[in-house]
């Protein structure tokens, strides 16, 4: 069973009007920031390191690392920027919509947080440009802010300046890495940029930046207001706080749930989402989206840690979770993601360009024999290694996993 736990992402869910900013401060709301004006940014810097935050994105980068390494970047006259990247293009995810469209304001203070803590003033929200609800309760929200003292000059009298907008994607999958999406703020075009220097060195016109998705910076409010302990307390050893799985396939239940880091595939696919709709069987689900990696259930009862799953060559990705059942045609599953990549790449350099092709016309060969699923794996592993940006180190991740779990499946 599942312990009992505090929400986090979503502890108003429910209990608040999105558009009000009242009933945000009414539920503690903006108590975090007050509270961080009594501290140096430094102590913030350590607050977070201490807690043991990981990033919601799919990398799981220690928050608080890349927080200190944005905030000892030098930079000319101390312009430091912090991105927020609400852009959430992977298939199968919608959590950090889901915060968006609940709870605007809890975004804004994270973020708020996040800019304190590294000595920026400026703010984006990198949004992507279908999510018509969210774009309007951002909006809302940051009308609200500057209304009530929340964002501009001297915030609260406390010396803090802060601006934030919301800028508009246009659809690209690729712009939700970190460096593409700066060149799209920028007005470029969404090519991605060859790494190092990171965001933190230079990022946003050539000047340290802070990048973290939506559910990251949802959970710097906590913190803040909590203390170290009471969010360590939550998790496992190295993967602390709580998660947004996005459910969907052929479960009673499907949806966003926020529970604990650790909580097992059983648990969330048999108790949360109320188990396989009658008929059908459980046979294994992709953990990531497209961009993750197939498992069976020979996992359903390991722990969702970054560091569990990674000791069984899986991910946590984004935190999607597609169920599939015994009549799942997994081959056409795997045909539709490398599809995907292939639509999806940008074609800056040629291995992606060239190779997630030929992936693609590969897997819908008509007699498809084991040795194409071998070279499929070969040309996967070298396009990872020879790609500039993450889109091209991805498909190995479902093609080497479906391999691994459902070879018999794809040959049929």
């Amino acid at each position: 069973m599942i312990e009992l736990f505090p929400n986090i992402s979503l502890q108003r869910l429910g209990k608040v009007n999105p558009l009000s900013i009242d009933d945000f401060i009414n539920t503690d709301g903006f108590l975090a920031i007050k509270k961080a004006f009594t501290f140096q940014p430094i102590e913030l810097l350590e607050k977070v390191e201490k807690s043991g935050l990981r990033g919601r994105g799919g990398a799981g980068f220690p928050t608080g690392i890349k927080q200190r390494f944005a905030s000892n970047s030098l930079s000319d006259h101390d312009v430091r920027f912090v991105i927020c990247n609400a852009d959430e293009g992977e298939p199968g995810t919608f959590k950090d919509r889901f915060i968006i469209e609940t709870d605007p304001f809890l975004l804004i203070e994270g973020i708020m947080l996040a800019g304190y803590a590294i000595g920026a003033k400026y703010g984006y929200i990198y949004l992507r440009g279908e999510y018509h609800q969210s774009i309007k309760n951002m909006k809302n929200a940051i009308d609200s802010c500057y209304k009530n003292g929340y964002l501009g000059k001297n915030i609260l009298g406390s010396g803090f300046s802060f601006d934030m907008k919301v800028f508009l994607g246009a659809g690209s999958y690729l712009c939700g890495e970190e460096l593409t999406m700066i060149e799209s703020l920028e007005g470029k075009r969404g090519y991605p940029r060859i790494k190092p220097p990171f965001p933190a060195e230079k990022g946003l016109w050539g000047l340290p930046t802070l990048i973290n998705n939506v559910e990251t910076f949802s959970h710097l409010p906590f913190i803040m207001n909590n203390g170290i302990e009471a969010y360590s307390k939550i998790g496992t050893t190295e993967s602390k706080g709580t998660k947004l799985f996005c459910v969907s396939g052929n479960v009673f239940k499907t949806g966003v749930f926020e529970l604990p880091m650790g909580v097992t595939l059983r648990e969330l696919i048999f108790e949360i989402s109320g188990g396989m709709k009658e008929n059908l069987e459980f046979k294994g689900a992709l953990l990531g989206g497209a961009a993750g990696t197939f498992v069976d259930a020979t996992l359903l009862d390991v722990p969702l840690a970054y560091e569990t799953l990674k000791a069984h060559q899986a991910t946590m990705g984004s935190g999607a979770v597609i169920v599939i059942d015994n009549k799942t045609n997994i081959h056409e599953l795997l045909t539709s993601i490398l599809s995907f990549f292939k639509h999806e790449s940008c074609g800056k350099c040629v291995p992606c360009r060239i190779g997630t092709a030929l992936l693609a016309d590969t897997i819908k060969k008509e007699n498809l024999t084991e040795t194409d699923l071998m070279w499929m794996q070969s040309e996967a592993e070298y396009i990872a290694k020879n790609s500039l940006c993450p889109l091209g180190q991805s498909p190995i991740l479902p093609i080497r996993s479906c391999i691994n779990y459902f070879k018999n499946d794809i040959l049929l």
